[in-house]
């Protein structure tokens, strides 16, 4: 079955719903993105839970995706609390690295924007496509299930894969870098090494998670193929290491000192 250029909420039903009538441009939405304004109805408490584990124990966290399936029939979460987390994560993340490079009030919120839209949201959903195009092309198993439905990945479940790998990410480079940052832009070997590791780190967690979020699909196949990024990302670390910093090259792009 040919897949659609552009990712739909239902896969086997590009431009119509269940009953046959035409899908609407909300309900192409993901759900967690038309729940944002629903603050009562977000389980703060349970989110939390998961930004915790997927630091201390990712695994755990997928766990209820099983769960989630049986009861909701979807393998994505419908639960926007933890996109407001991450939100409130990077704004705190914005205003810190404001007071550190002397921001203006009006920058710091213009930097809050920037982390939020294009480091999470816009990259999120770059990643989420090419997730989701890749996992359906090449990992979904030929006879894994009968319903085409339970065998297609939602583009909204990548885009959850991408929002568990993105969060130790950013407690590398955009908290952990900043406690680090009098060690990190120092002209020696050492805080060259300090650096340029934190990036390691931050990258490797990121496909790490990606790998952990797609191999917990049942129908999903040869899933290791997604760990091949850290091949050329370990080695480029390595040659790194005779004298590139990446953690001074890539802050003063990023802040434009």
């Amino acid at each position: 079955m040919s897949m659609p250029i552009l990712p739909l909420t239902s896969p086997s039903y590009p431009n119509h719903n269940l009953s046959g009538t035409p899908m609407s441009v909300s309900n192409r939405v993901p759900l967690i993105f038309r729940r944002l304004h629903r603050f009562q109805q977000m389980d703060f408490e349970l989110a939390f839970w998961q930004l915790s584990y997927l630091c201390l124990a990712p695994k755990r966290v997928y766990r209820n995706v099983y769960y989630h399936k049986q009861t909701k029939n979807t393998w994505a979460r419908d639960d926007p609390a933890i996109l407001i987390l991450l939100f409130a994560s990077l704004f705190v993340a914005a205003v810190a690295w404001s007071i550190v490079y002397s921001y203006s009030p009006l920058q710091a919120v213009r930097l809050a924007f920037v982390m939020i839209l294009r480091d999470y949201l816009l990259v999120g959903a770059l990643s989420a496509t090419l997730l989701w195009f890749f996992a359906n092309r090449v990992l979904v198993s030929p006879s894994s299930h009968s319903s085409p439905t339970d065998s297609s990945v939602e583009w909204a479940y990548a885009f959850d894969v991408h929002t568990n790998a993105f969060f130790p990410l950013y407690l590398t480079l955009y908290l952990a870098q900043l406690f680090l940052l009098p060690v990190v832009l120092k002209d020696n070997w050492v805080c060259l090494l300090i650096g340029n590791t934190l990036y390691l780190a931050g990258f490797a967690q990121y496909v790490y998670g990606v790998y952990l979020g797609l191999s917990a699909l049942p129908f999903l196949i040869r899933s290791e193929i997604l760990l091949a990024p850290l091949l050329p990302l370990f080695a480029s670390y390595v040659v790194s290491l005779l004298g590139f910093h990446v953690a001074k090259h890539v802050l003063s792009v990023y802040f434009g000192s």
